[in-house]
């Protein structure tokens, strides 16, 4: 029998910026990332819709999207189920992003291109004050647009779109652990000293920060919450 879905999730508010469809689906994406919504539990579209304060019908769609993207899955009549992923899935995830990410970052360094990257600073102090704030869907949300918008200033689109995919389909089941314990703004810190050496320039330390920093993610990555 398939585990019971909780009363309520801790899901964000939507507003007026994208379409709902969209803005459902985004949350519903951070919710999976942080573990919120739970791997083998199956939710109800107008029960989630009732939490968004939204019609069923832009919560449904979502859900579809989230399906094709191997998230969740159709479950007749009921809803849609969390994929599950094993400790490998997650180790394969890691390699793949530590392939992708490591070099494309480590070529980015470059002393005169350091006015795009203080662009980039705003979000890296806001993943800090989504940590220190314990706000973990504001944390992922940043965190995804700070590392997209990143690699992106490398000019391939397809690249970004794979590491979206690969991000998206993770389980940080370990987040609320490090908040708990007060240490998830030094890794969210990371991002600032990621700046500081892509703006001097600092090749070889971008790469060690880089693959620290994805291993590090990996420890916090599970089967499953505990």
């Amino acid at each position: 029998m398939a585990p019971s879905a909780p009363d309520r999730l801790d899901l964000p508010a939507v507003g007026e910026r994208q379409s709902l469809r969209e803005q459902v689906a985004d949350a519903l994406r951070a919710a999976l990332v942080t573990g919120e919504m739970r791997s083998g539990v199956v939710y109800s579209a107008p029960v989630l819709a009732a939490q968004f304060g939204v019609s069923a019908t832009p919560v449904r769609e979502a859900m579809l999207d989230l399906a094709k993207e191997g998230l969740v899955e159709a479950v007749r009549n009921k809803g849609f189920r969390v994929t599950e992923l094993s400790g490998r899935d997650l180790d394969e995830l890691t390699e793949i992003r530590r392939l992708v990410e490591v070099p494309t970052v480590a070529r980015l360094a470059d002393a005169s291109r350091a006015e795009s990257f203080e662009e980039l600073r705003p979000l890296a102090r806001r993943i800090v004050e989504a940590a220190e704030e314990g706000d973990l869907l504001a944390y992922v949300d940043a965190d995804l647009r700070f590392h997209l918008a990143l690699l992106a200033l490398g000019g391939n689109a397809h690249l970004v779109e794979v590491v979206r995919d690969l991000r998206n389909r993770a389980r940080l089941y370990g987040l609320a652990a490090l908040r708990e314990r007060g240490v998830l703004a030094d890794s969210a810190r990371e991002h600032l000293d990621l700046l500081d050496l892509l703006s001097a320039g600092d090749t070889g330390g971008c790469e060690r920060l880089m693959r620290d920093h994805i291993r590090q993610v990996r420890g916090i990555w599970a089967d499953g919450p505990e």
